[in-house]
């Protein structure tokens, strides 16, 4: 039986810093286990320039413990007014990694988002010749879907023919939720990636639900049902070479989360190796949990994997912490609902 692992460590290609108060309290928890992370642009003003990310950059690294080792991979929010030659520019000096589109109304601080695609258009054909990827939450807002099936009819409707109309334009379908988006990707080419949460492979909306609604569970796009769980599951733990982690860690203060309106969004940075190494033990699959963590991502993106370690090691159960306390208040720390026997050797 293995009770430790070493990995490369790993990165996310999906994370929330926030900024001002929460920034400072929870970059330190990325930087802690992941070696780079892509950093979501939707802040309140949004990141729409190659300055706007140079600022927001320069904050992070403020915010980091020293000599943490921590990259921040800085995005760019697509809207409908960006300018095409600041975007590759942006690229071309280091800036920026990636692009991230929004549908407007989609998901928390997506006001600012795309309501036509088609109006940015120029940008994607700028983005696919400069080899610049596009990061995209995939689901509509028609009022009209249901909120369980916005993914699914995102890649009918928009995704599928935005990749029609911009060949080689290098798409990550972010944080999917359902056995529609994993077969899209199994059946895409190598342009085509996605990212896969911690919280998406070990809830289903029953956690949400049943037997009393649990806010702290709440997220976009919301978790669906367990056969959808179970299919991303097996997507990683088979060892889909296109498909790794995004944490989707999105840290909101308890009371903006526990409110009638309250706030999408799982903080799971804290424990999300842990977790990981449990939903890989239990598919007996721990010899692809670098992969998925730490290799594929880098592949696809075009750079190189870390040169350091991480150790997991098996002596639990270890209880999660309940919370991190921030200066703006305590924002609540994921529990996945089950006994974790995994933890990171500090």
């Amino acid at each position: 039986m293995v009770d430790r692992l070493v990995i490369r460590r790993p990165d996310d290609w999906h994370l929330h810093l926030r900024d001002g108060a929460v920034l400072a309290a929870v970059a330190p928890e990325s930087a802690r286990h992941f070696a780079r992370a892509i950093v979501m642009p939707n802040l309140v003003p949004p990141v729409l320039t190659g300055a706007d990310a140079r600022a927001y950059r320069a904050r992070i690294e403020a915010a980091l413990p020293p000599a943490s080792g921590f990259t921040p991979l800085m995005t760019l929010y697509l809207t409908e007014q960006t300018d095409p030659a600041d975007v590759v520019q942006a690229h071309r000096d280091g800036t920026v990694t990636a692009v991230k589109l929004y549908p407007a109304g989609a998901t928390t601080n997506s006001a600012s988002g795309v309501r036509d695609i088609r109006k940015v258009q120029p940008v994607l054909d700028a983005m696919a010749e400069a080899g610049l990827p596009l990061c995209v939450h995939g689901e509509v807002t028609d009022p009209e879907v249901d909120i369980f099936d916005r993914e699914a009819v995102f890649i009918e409707t928009v995704l599928d023919p935005l990749r029609a109309r911009t060949p080689g334009l290098r798409v990550i379908m972010e944080h999917i939720t359902t056995e529609d988006a994993v077969a899209y990707l199994r059946q895409g080419d190598e342009t085509l990636a996605a990212t896969v949460t911690t919280h998406h492979l070990m809830i289903d909306r029953n956690h949400i639900l049943a037997g009393g609604i649990r806010p702290q569970y709440y997220c976009l796009p919301v978790a669906k049902r367990a056969r959808h769980r179970d299919a991303l599951v097996e997507l990683v733990t088979r060892g889909h070479p296109r498909a790794f982690l995004g944490t989707d860690s999105a840290p909101h203060v308890d009371p903006l989360k526990l409110q009638p309106c309250g706030c999408a969004g799982i903080f799971s940075a804290p424990v999300t190796m842990a977790c990981l190494a449990q939903v890989f033990d239990e598919a007996g699959a721990l010899d692809r949990l670098e992969a998925f963590t730490s290799l594929n991502g880098p592949a696809f993106y075009g750079l190189p994997p870390s040169e350091e370690t991480l150790t997991l090691v098996k002596d639990g159960p270890h209880p999660a912490p309940e919370r991190l306390e921030t200066g703006d208040g305590p924002v609540t720390v994921f529990d996945p609902g089950r006994e974790i026997l995994w933890r990171v050797q500090e």
